[in-house]
């Protein structure tokens, strides 16, 4: 059956696609080191069962981009500075899982609505409200960009900074603290990081699907590996094949790019979860194969 007024034109046009690829070339740039450095964060944030503070981070980071967009500042200072903060109060108060799951159901409410209030009195283009909710493939000019480049980078030189007492703090907390590992100090400075990465986000790919680049890259990575180095370096590689290739897709057509985006990751995550079960399944046959296997008798 045919959908009255729709036609894949509407949706894919790659007419000028050269040109049009020119005009969105900082875009791209920033959503390659998205996809890298957030797919590499996305590892810890799936270790330590963090994936619902990610949306709560995201929600205080758009009531900051909301609030710079009505008060004529920087949106991208303007998300920066509600991420940290978010990320800062969900460090300090929520070291166990209980405790961080109640600020954060509080923190996104309070967020969203801040947001809402900032977006409702803002009286410019349409567009730039909505781009703060799904992303806006051509909003990022070039200081935007030298700003998403070094926040990025900032974050991923502080991963390689902490790596080894965040895995070990990650995996088996109780013994890391038994260790003299600085748990509390590392669990703030991880947040930290992660109210950067997710400012970036938010200005690439929107406050409502930070977690399409976040967190689907590394569970998506976890279903078909567990090495230590093996899981991060294909996490990275999934969140920029979603990022680049969402952004390259969305050029091509009219839909905003934070559907591209999210199909992408989804599309990944599912061939994996695939991966995983056609292996488990073939494990435990060959398990039940050597259960069933009569045992020779002794001469």
């Amino acid at each position: 059956m045919r959908v009255p007024g729709f036609a894949w034109s509407d949706v894919f046009s790659f007419d000028d696609y050269g040109a049009l690829l020119q005009l969105v070339s900082n875009s791209v740039i920033a959503a390659a080191a998205l996809g890298i450095v957030g797919g590499l964060i996305g590892v810890f944030i799936m270790q330590r069962d963090m994936a619902f503070a990610v949306h709560g981070v995201s929600e205080l980071s758009f009531a900051g981009a909301a609030a710079a967009l009505l008060f004529g500042g920087s949106v991208v200072v303007g998300s920066l500075l509600g991420a940290v903060a978010a990320a800062l109060i969900i460090g300090a108060l929520g070291s166990r899982a209980r405790d961080r799951n109640s600020v954060v159901g509080v923190l996104m409410p309070f967020g969203l609505g801040l947001g809402i209030l900032f977006l409702s009195l803002y009286e410019g283009r349409s567009a730039n409200r909505f781009s703060l909710l799904t992303g806006q493939i051509v909003s990022v000019s070039n200081p935007d960009l030298g700003w998403l480049i070094v926040i990025s980078s900032v974050v991923f030189l502080g991963l390689l900074l902490i790596w080894n007492p965040l895995r070990f703090d990650s995996l088996d907390p109780q013994s890391a603290e038994a260790r003299g590992v600085p748990t509390r100090g590392v669990s703030i400075l991880f947040m930290l990081l992660l109210g950067l990465i997710v400012a970036v986000a938010v200005h690439i790919i929107g406050a409502l699907l930070v977690m399409a680049l976040l967190v689907t890259p590394a569970a998506a990575a976890m279903r078909v590996s567990h090495g230590p180095l093996a899981v991060p370096l294909l996490s990275a590689l999934f969140g920029l094949v979603s990022a680049v290739g969402g952004i390259l897709l969305a050029i091509a057509g009219t839909l905003p790019v934070s559907p591209y985006i999210t199909t992408i990751s989804f599309a990944i995550w599912g061939v994996c979860r695939l991966i995983s079960w056609r292996r488990d399944r073939a494990l435990r046959s060959v398990e039940e194969a050597d259960v069933d296997r009569p045992v020779p008798a002794a001469a």
